[in-house]
């Protein structure tokens, strides 16, 4: 049986233990503030890029890797693993960035390209990442190729994300919405709950006036998605673990949660939201 080796982008904000312990390769997207740029988690933390975040007077932006850095990380695995080696690389959402589409061109560079299979997660941050991580572990477990790509689909299927912004600043220096709702918004706190669609792109589900009506409203969302059944939760927060807890117990009153796990938005996925943002990433246990 092949081995298998999940490769995965910085957005999938994987701790980094977890990456170790499971041999999850990450390639890092960059930051730019100005003129300075950053590997994602490599060489600028989450805690550090928040600060950077507020101090800074203009939006960063971001950048996906380079087919060459995909083509350079296939290549060093089948060196580690030898020719046996399968690779599934999953990645943020094509809809999203052109990180997918990086990884499928360097695929198609790589002599013996069968030993990779690229996935379009149609997710973001843990959206991928519990994907990824679920997957790894099958493997370690002795799964084979068929098998991790079929798990990595029924869960796909099967999540349900609702994100709450805390501001409507970032979107509105990102372009995603204009200058005088974002004002309003502000006025009337008014809190936006995203969502990531089938299709892999960013969707708003509904605006509430207040943060803990929106809080609930989000669990009211998920308990009718998942009509009872016991689930899996990781819930990621931007540099906000008070809303983290907060979410966590606001589910656990109404939905039986029956693992349950904390991650932190990293910086490529932050720079979007801004930060104080709370999001739900919640997939049925049997999958």
């Amino acid at each position: 049986m092949s081995r298998i080796r999940l490769v995965t982008d910085s957005t999938a904000d994987i701790p980094q233990p977890l990456l170790e312990r499971l041999n999850i390769t990450m390639v890092p997207l960059k930051i730019h503030f100005g003129d300075e740029a950053y590997l994602d988690g490599v060489t600028l933390r989450s805690d550090q890029f928040y600060e950077k975040l507020t101090a800074s007077a203009t939006l960063p932006t971001t950048s996906q890797p380079s087919p060459l850095e995909f083509l350079d990380t296939y290549k060093k695995i089948i060196e580690e693993e030898g020719p046996d080696v399968q690779i599934v690389s999953v990645h943020l959402s094509s809809a999203l960035s052109g990180t997918y589409q990086s990884a499928v061109l360097a695929k198609s560079m790589l002599e013996g390209e069968e030993q990779v299979t690229v996935v379009d997660s149609k997710s973001a941050s843990y959206g991928i990442g519990a994907l990824v991580v679920a997957a790894a572990e099958a493997a370690k477990d002795g799964a084979g190729l068929d098998t991790c790509l079929e798990l990595i689909r029924r869960m796909r299927e099967q999540f349900h994300i609702y994100f709450l912004v805390d501001t409507l600043e970032f979107l509105k220096k990102g372009g995603r919405i204009g200058k005088a709702s974002a004002i309003l918004g502000a006025l009337l706190n008014i809190k936006p709950i995203l969502s990531i669609d089938k299709d892999g792109e960013v969707a708003a589900v509904d605006r509430i006036r207040g943060h803990k009506k929106a809080m609930s409203r989000m669990v009211e969302m998920l308990e009718a998605d998942l009509s009872g059944v016991p689930i899996q939760l990781h819930i990621a927060h931007a540099n906000h673990p008070e809303a983290a807890a907060e979410l966590e117990a606001l589910i656990r009153e109404r939905i039986p949660v029956d693992k349950v796990s904390y991650v932190t938005l990293g910086p490529v996925i932050g720079a979007h939201t801004g930060p104080g943002v709370v999001a739900a990433f919640v997939c049925p246990v049997e999958v």
